[in-house]
Protein backbone atom coordinates (compact mmCIF):
# COMPACT_ATOMS: atom_id res chain seq x y z
CA UNK A 1 0.00 0.00 0.00
CA UNK A 2 1.20 3.37 -0.57
CA UNK A 3 -0.71 5.29 1.87
CA UNK A 4 -0.93 9.31 1.91
CA UNK A 5 0.67 10.51 5.42
CA UNK A 6 1.36 14.53 5.90
CA UNK A 7 3.33 13.95 8.63
CA UNK A 8 3.13 17.38 10.91
CA UNK A 9 6.46 19.33 11.40
CA UNK A 10 7.94 16.65 8.76
CA UNK A 11 9.05 18.86 5.84
CA UNK A 12 9.40 16.46 2.60
CA UNK A 13 5.73 14.87 3.96
CA UNK A 14 4.08 17.89 4.75
CA UNK A 15 0.65 19.31 3.20
CA UNK A 16 2.07 22.25 1.02
CA UNK A 17 -0.51 25.08 -0.40
CA UNK A 18 0.80 27.36 -2.98
CA UNK A 19 -1.08 30.31 -4.66
CA UNK A 20 -0.17 32.05 -8.05
CA UNK A 21 -2.38 34.60 -10.25
CA UNK A 22 -3.67 32.77 -13.22
CA UNK A 23 -3.88 35.92 -15.02
CA UNK A 24 -0.19 36.66 -14.57
CA UNK A 25 -0.48 40.03 -13.36
CA UNK A 26 0.80 39.45 -10.10
CA UNK A 27 4.31 38.12 -10.18
CA UNK A 28 5.61 35.33 -7.21
CA UNK A 29 3.55 32.77 -5.75
CA UNK A 30 2.35 32.76 -1.95
CA UNK A 31 3.03 29.87 0.21
CA UNK A 32 -0.20 29.11 2.75
CA UNK A 33 1.08 28.38 6.18
CA UNK A 34 -0.65 27.12 9.12
CA UNK A 35 -3.12 24.67 7.90
CA UNK A 36 -5.52 23.23 9.69
CA UNK A 37 -7.28 20.77 8.13
CA UNK A 38 -7.78 20.80 4.19
CA UNK A 39 -11.12 18.81 2.17
CA UNK A 40 -10.89 17.83 -1.82
CA UNK A 41 -14.25 17.76 -2.87
CA UNK A 42 -14.92 16.97 -6.29
CA UNK A 43 -19.19 16.69 -6.41
CA UNK A 44 -20.79 15.42 -10.20
CA UNK A 45 -24.08 17.15 -10.22
CA UNK A 46 -26.79 14.50 -11.05
CA UNK A 47 -29.80 15.21 -13.78
CA UNK A 48 -32.79 13.05 -12.41
CA UNK A 49 -36.11 12.72 -14.57
CA UNK A 50 -39.17 10.48 -13.74
CA UNK A 51 -40.83 8.41 -17.08
CA UNK A 52 -44.02 6.77 -16.69
CA UNK A 53 -42.66 3.11 -18.03
CA UNK A 54 -40.46 3.27 -14.99
CA UNK A 55 -41.25 2.77 -11.12
CA UNK A 56 -37.52 4.02 -10.19
CA UNK A 57 -36.02 7.48 -11.56
CA UNK A 58 -33.53 7.99 -13.94
CA UNK A 59 -30.15 9.44 -13.04
CA UNK A 60 -27.43 11.11 -14.88
CA UNK A 61 -24.20 12.27 -13.79
CA UNK A 62 -23.21 15.91 -15.32
CA UNK A 63 -20.95 18.44 -14.47
CA UNK A 64 -18.89 18.46 -11.33
CA UNK A 65 -18.57 21.59 -8.64
CA UNK A 66 -14.64 21.21 -7.23
CA UNK A 67 -13.51 22.97 -4.77
CA UNK A 68 -10.62 23.16 -1.80
CA UNK A 69 -11.64 23.95 1.39
CA UNK A 70 -9.37 24.52 4.89
CA UNK A 71 -9.23 26.15 8.33
CA UNK A 72 -5.69 28.34 9.06
CA UNK A 73 -4.51 30.52 11.44
CA UNK A 74 -4.10 33.58 10.53
CA UNK A 75 -0.26 34.88 9.79
CA UNK A 76 -0.76 38.67 9.50
CA UNK A 77 1.53 39.00 6.78
CA UNK A 78 0.27 36.31 4.68
CA UNK A 79 -3.26 37.19 5.21
CA UNK A 80 -3.58 40.88 4.63
CA UNK A 81 -0.32 40.65 2.10
CA UNK A 82 3.31 42.22 3.18
CA UNK A 83 2.42 46.15 1.03
CA UNK A 84 1.81 46.66 -2.84
CA UNK A 85 0.51 45.99 -5.56
CA UNK A 86 2.42 43.72 -7.59
CA UNK A 87 3.34 40.12 -5.81
CA UNK A 88 1.04 37.45 -4.54
CA UNK A 89 2.21 37.73 -1.71
CA UNK A 90 1.75 41.80 -1.38
CA UNK A 91 -1.80 41.62 -2.09
CA UNK A 92 -2.14 39.10 0.53
CA UNK A 93 -4.92 36.30 0.58
CA UNK A 94 -7.79 38.86 1.36
CA UNK A 95 -6.63 40.74 -1.01
CA UNK A 96 -6.69 37.88 -3.79
CA UNK A 97 -10.30 37.31 -2.46
CA UNK A 98 -11.45 41.34 -2.71
CA UNK A 99 -10.13 41.21 -5.72
CA UNK A 100 -11.67 38.72 -7.21
CA UNK A 101 -8.54 37.59 -8.75
CA UNK A 102 -8.30 34.28 -10.35
CA UNK A 103 -5.42 32.55 -9.21
CA UNK A 104 -4.12 29.32 -9.60
CA UNK A 105 -3.33 26.84 -7.04
CA UNK A 106 -0.84 23.67 -6.03
CA UNK A 107 -1.53 21.27 -3.23
CA UNK A 108 0.96 19.11 -2.54
CA UNK A 109 -0.64 16.00 -0.53
CA UNK A 110 1.91 14.97 1.54
CA UNK A 111 4.02 12.07 1.16
CA UNK A 112 3.55 8.33 0.66
CA UNK A 113 7.44 6.90 1.85
CA UNK A 114 10.29 9.42 3.20
CA UNK A 115 10.97 11.08 -0.38
CA UNK A 116 8.51 13.09 -1.02
CA UNK A 117 6.64 10.89 -3.67
CA UNK A 118 3.41 12.52 -2.75
CA UNK A 119 0.87 13.52 -5.41
CA UNK A 120 0.05 17.17 -6.29
CA UNK A 121 -3.37 18.79 -7.20
CA UNK A 122 -3.38 22.10 -9.15
CA UNK A 123 -6.28 24.23 -10.61
CA UNK A 124 -7.84 28.07 -11.00
CA UNK A 125 -9.98 29.15 -8.73
CA UNK A 126 -11.51 31.64 -6.86
CA UNK A 127 -10.97 32.42 -2.55
CA UNK A 128 -14.04 32.75 -1.36
CA UNK A 129 -15.27 32.14 2.20
CA UNK A 130 -12.83 33.77 4.77
CA UNK A 131 -14.29 34.44 8.03
CA UNK A 132 -11.73 35.28 11.01
CA UNK A 133 -12.91 34.66 14.26
CA UNK A 134 -11.60 34.19 17.45
CA UNK A 135 -12.18 33.51 20.98
CA UNK A 136 -11.06 33.29 24.38
CA UNK A 137 -11.15 29.22 24.14
CA UNK A 138 -9.15 29.69 20.64
CA UNK A 139 -7.07 32.95 21.35
CA UNK A 140 -5.43 32.61 17.66
CA UNK A 141 -7.27 33.99 14.83
CA UNK A 142 -8.42 31.37 12.68
CA UNK A 143 -10.46 31.66 9.31
CA UNK A 144 -11.88 29.19 6.79
CA UNK A 145 -10.66 29.41 3.09
CA UNK A 146 -12.96 28.03 0.29
CA UNK A 147 -10.77 27.90 -3.08
CA UNK A 148 -13.77 27.00 -5.51
CA UNK A 149 -12.57 25.91 -8.45
CA UNK A 150 -13.31 26.69 -12.09
CA UNK A 151 -12.80 23.89 -14.08
CA UNK A 152 -11.00 20.44 -13.14
CA UNK A 153 -8.16 19.47 -11.35
CA UNK A 154 -4.76 18.53 -12.42
CA UNK A 155 -3.31 15.70 -10.94
CA UNK A 156 0.42 15.27 -10.63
Amino acid sequence: MAYIYPAPGVAAAQVILTLTDAAGTLTGNLVVPALQDVTVENSNDIFTWTQLDSGSKQQVATTATNSLSMNIVLDQTVFFGSGGTTTVANVGIIGLSKAKTLVGFSLYLGDTSAGAVGKTMSGNAYVTGLSPTVSADSPVWVSPVTLTVTGDYTVA
